[in-house]
């Protein structure tokens, strides 16, 4: 266990002087302790909540609070906290019941999501707001090297409906073109229609991933016309 908490710190780069906090912070509740990581996570999500807000206030001065607060959400949500847990290998060092490794918790999003935030939490009790933002900042510009609207911003759904409404005075229809693969492998490919004519195709592993990949499609091809 040690070793394991070892190796995490020095990828924070801080030392907890209480051990049992950042324990606590990797505790899942299937390991069955007294204790587990869900009240640091609550306390976490809030603490990057405010944390990438002020980050993206000061990084794009001149962008809206709508866009702002959508750029926010593509960021502090699952899919992007996992993208930070990752960073960490927090999958490695999380501690979990035998059921749950067995159902590959280590590789769940949601899992590691929680874990992201608890140990945000952990670290917001132990050293504060700053401490929090400085290793935070640096693990989000690890994940996202190139920070711009293109690079953050992950709702091409919306952006294309905005865009489709404004030129044409419609929405895109998304139409399922086929589902393929197995059960616990299915794959989804959709089309993007507008005017009648399909603008662009993308397969995803879910319908909601296929409909985001062929609506980025069909943006890069409406910019080319």
């Amino acid at each position: 266990m040690k070793n394991r908490i070892d190796i995490l710190q020095k990828r924070l780069d801080y030392q907890f002087k209480d051990q049992n906090l950042i324990i606590e912070a990797l505790t899942h509740k299937s390991y069955k302790k007294p204790y587990n990581n869900e009240r640091l996570e609550f306390l976490g999500d809030a603490v990057m909540d405010l944390i990438v807000g002020e980050y993206l206030y000061h990084k794009f001065p001149d962008v809206a609070e709508g866009e702002l607060s959508k750029l926010r959400a593509s960021l502090v949500n699952e899919k992007g906290f996992k993208k930070l847990a990752d960073i960490l290998d927090l999958g490695n060092h999380i501690f979990i019941s035998l059921a749950e490794e067995n159902n590959k918790g280590r590789e769940k999003s949601s899992l590691l999501s929680n874990a992201f935030e608890s140990i945000m939490g952990a670290l917001y009790l132990e050293a504060g707001l700053e401490k929090v933002r400085q290793v935070s900042t640096r693990i989000l510009e690890t994940a996202y090297p190139i920070i711009d609207m293109n690079a953050i911003f992950r709702d091409f759904k919306t952006t294309l409906q905005e865009l489709t409404q404004a030129n044409f005075g419609e929405t895109p229809e998304y139409r399922l073109l086929k589902a393929f693969g197995p059960d616990h492998m299915k794959e989804f490919e959709m089309a993007v229609i507008i005017q009648g004519k399909e603008i662009s195709r993308a397969k995803g592993k879910s319908k909601k991933e296929a409909q985001q990949a062929s609506a980025k499609l069909a943006l890069d091809a409406l910019k080319r016309t």
